[in-house]
């Protein structure tokens, strides 16, 4: 049913909730995985993809330990970096690349909250023709 599943991280503790989720759904449906962040610093924003800087280290180091945790479970596993706006650069891909599923874990704001703060769960969500699974984080 979900052949690829593309999981955008935000390389915070809010991760946890959604890879801890769909590791065992992508083990059962022997699903491959796709991790994406988007690199949102200053570096990220003027020079994207020939952006050097201590972020885009840290943000492929993070996304390698991911990961290995799905490698480990014997999930298919690869990595993409992206640049700039996080809600664009996701349903890019999803376009560009296409996946059966984007899981995503969420921050949790509420009504106003998420009117005023716009959440790339929500762009992501109006803008893509997939199935969207968001989670709130804890």
């Amino acid at each position: 049913m979900y052949r690829k599943i593309l999981i955008p991280l935000d390389a915070s503790s809010t991760d946890r909730a959604i890879v801890t989720h769909i590791r065992p759904i992508a083990k059962l449906m022997q699903s491959r995985v796709v991790l994406l962040h988007v690199a949102t610093g200053w570096a990220a924003q003027w020079f994207g993809g020939n952006a050097v800087s201590r972020e885009i280290d840290e943000d492929k180091a993070y996304l390698e330990s991911v990961r290995a945790e799905f490698v480990a479970d014997g999930i298919p596993a690869e990595t993409e970096l992206a640049y700039g706006d996080p809600a664009r650069e996701i349903v890019r891909w999803v376009r560009e690349h296409g996946c059966d599923l984007v899981a995503m874990s969420t921050h949790g704001h509420r009504a106003i909250a998420d009117i005023f703060l716009g959440t790339t769960a929500i762009r992501v969500q109006h803008r893509v023709k997939v199935p969207v699974l968001l989670l709130r984080a804890r």
